[in-house]
């Protein structure tokens, strides 16, 4: 072998050995690198590959359906048509969505939120266009499906309220989950998923959502579902039966539209179930299932009788002459103040340098308490408040259910207001006037109540004097409520029986305030107390000049008030009535609450069921 050829085969060898050594290199770390994958690194990456190859799906399932006591539906779930889009399917979108258009109504506003969904959501992610759809209108789709590549009809449920307005304070209604409202709960994730906005809807939201079942599924690489693997099926929600009477229910919300703004509360006395709550004006829930339009949401927000609120829990007025009962219950229960008192009534009273003045300039002469109640003589109380003071005043209050929330079912209650000295100092860091005891006691100043607080303090006086509280709740899921034993007073049944005879007068006697809207049938007799409610007060000027509450505009005009019961033998039913802005209790409150008690005796609901 020549020497140039000689040292030709000793670079080759050299080079072949390091190419050699070089691929062994590689090998080997291959070899440890997949070692370390398969063997060490096993069950982080067999985690890793199930995650990826198996998803979750969350099935969805029917809310629970609310029912007045006799099982008349509140709220249903409804067949709902709806229309898809898939974007990878279409030819073009921008196309598709203009054919669609010639079989469903679609606003520039709803165009541009579809688009915006195809944009946000993978391509074969279906995206809803319209829900709500007629039959007439899924037909003529389902007609055109091969010319509409991308397009298709599914059927789901929507929340559905078949009394509308004259069930809305109480079932509220149902609405898409905000920010706020956004929880890890897997049922927050399904399509179109909504929760309780407001009253029983809201109340109990998880009860009626039931639990949604779970579907695992296998999907690819890119997200898109292959197949199913396992299910396992939800609960519906639960049945709400409520203690409502619909067909009174529905009487109430009509006796009351005739007035612009009003409210009345029929409650059970002895079980504190609530047979009708109505507020008027009032709302279509079912407006909220689909999304309201903007012009329908200002209309509501700027109608002047307040149509969203619920006004016999939120509410909050003076209760006017309607608290005379409990100043003089906490006379008579002070001891300082015999029941037998007597006041002669000459139109007015004089404490220190100011005049404080019955309603009826004329006065009404010598009265006690029954006759005071009944003419709703103003001095009587002003006398008896005086010597009694507003500490023993404000404690009869809140045992008879004033001042506080009552626990009743509705997430929107106030707890009114009901003042004493501790109060105003902490307040407004002020000593207590008597001048202020003396407006107090006929339910002035301060003093805020909400009308089923009102309705509560009469079913308390007129049962005996235990501590009822009201309920919306007649069973769960067919468990009824069982009858509860409410707490005694304390009261002396003495000065209730006075009392209640003082409110039988104002409807029964001649010389009561609401004689006018007494009730004829013996065996159905009703009792009660009117009020008329100050809202702004008419300068001395103006009573020079002639002018007249009525004569004021209305939002300024005095709110109207009764509060009542029937029989006035062992009574059953109680019936509380404000019409705001509506002038006197005995012209506008009393008659509404006559035609209402008249029908709940027709329905009698407490001995039906």
């Amino acid at each position: 072998m020549a020497k140039s050829d000689l040292e030709r085969y000793q670079r080759f060898s050299r080079r072949s050995l390091l190419l050699g050594g070089l691929h062994g290199a590689i090998f080997i770390g291959l070899g440890a690198r997949l070692g370390y994958l398969q063997v060490t690194q096993k069950e982080h990456y067999k985690t890793l590959s199930d995650k990826n190859r198996i998803g979750v799906k969350y099935l969805p399932v029917n809310r629970g359906s609310i029912t007045d006591r006799f099982g008349v539906p509140l709220a249903v779930n409804e067949q709902d048509f709806r229309v898809f889009l898939i974007a990878e399917q279409a030819e073009d979108v921008d196309i598709l969505i203009q054919k669609i258009r010639d079989f469903i109504p679609l606003s520039i506003r709803e165009e541009k939120k579809i688009k915006k969904e195809i944009k946000r959501k993978r391509s074969f992610t279906p995206v809803m266009i319209k829900d709500g759809l007629s039959w007439e209108q899924v037909a003529k789709i389902e007609a055109n499906l091969p010319y509409l590549a991308g397009i298709s009809i599914d059927e789901g449920r929507v929340r559905a309220y078949p009394m509308g307005e004259a069930s809305a304070h109480i079932v509220g209604y149902v609405g898409s989950v905000n920010s706020a409202e956004l929880t890890d709960e897997p049922i927050m994730s399904l399509p179109g998923f909504k929760i309780g906005k407001t009253g029983i809807e809201k109340k109990y939201d998880k009860i009626l959502r039931g639990s949604v079942g779970i579907s695992q599924v296998e999907i690819n690489a890119v997200g898109r579902e292959i197949r199913e693997l396992s299910r396992k099926e939800g609960h519906d929600g639960k049945r709400i039966e409520l203690s409502i009477d619909a067909e009174l229910q529905i009487y109430c919300q009509t006796r009351l539209a005739q007035e612009k703004s009003a409210c009345v509360v029929v409650m059970d006395a002895k079980t504190g179930e609530i047979y009708a709550m109505s507020s008027s004006p009032s709302f279509d829930p079912n407006l909220f299932t689909r999304g309201i339009s903007a012009e329908q949401w200002e209309e509501l927000l700027s109608n002047p009788g307040k149509p969203l609120t619920n006004k016999t829990v939120s509410g909050q007025y003076p209760p006017a002459s309607t608290f005379k009962m409990v100043t003089a219950l906490a006379a008579f229960e002070s001891g300082i103040i015999k029941p037998s008192h007597n006041v002669v009534c000459n139109g007015y009273i004089e404490v220190g340098s100011d005049k404080f003045h019955c309603w009826k300039a004329a006065g009404h002469g010598k009265v006690d308490v029954i006759s005071a109640l009944a003419e709703s003589c103003d001095i009587y109380f002003y006398d008896i408040a005086r010597q009694v003071g507003i500490d023993k005043i404000a404690k009869m209050a809140r045992k008879l259910g004033l001042g506080q929330k009552l626990g009743i079912e509705i997430p929107s209650e106030a707890a009114g207001l009901i003042p004493d000295k501790h109060w105003k100092m902490g307040r407004f860091g002020q000593k207590w006037h008597i001048g202020e005891t003396i407006v107090a006691s006929i339910g002035q100043g301060y003093i805020q109540t909400t009308p089923l607080q009102l309705a509560t303090m009469t079913a308390r006086m007129v049962n005996g004097g235990y501590a009822v509280k009201p309920t919306l709740i007649h069973s769960i899921d067919g468990k009824k409520s069982r009858q509860k034993k409410y707490k005694y007073l304390g009261l002396n049944k003495k000065y209730l029986k006075l009392v209640i005879k003082g409110m039988s007068d104002v409807v029964n006697s001649k010389k009561g305030t609401a004689n006018s809207s007494q009730i004829t049938d013996k065996g159905f007799q009703m009792g009660g107390k009117t009020g008329t409610s100050q809202v702004r007060r008419i300068t001395k000027k103006q009573r020079a000049e002639g002018i007249k509450n009525s004569d004021l505009p209305w939002k300024y005009r005095h709110h109207a008030l009764f509060t009542g019961f029937a029989p006035t033998k062992n009574p059953r039913y109680i019936c509380t009535v404000i019409v705001e802005h509506g002038g006197s209790g005995s012209k506008a409150a009393a008659p509404i609450a006559k035609d209402i008690i008249i029908k709940t005796k027709e329905r009698n609901p407490a001995l039906r069921i």
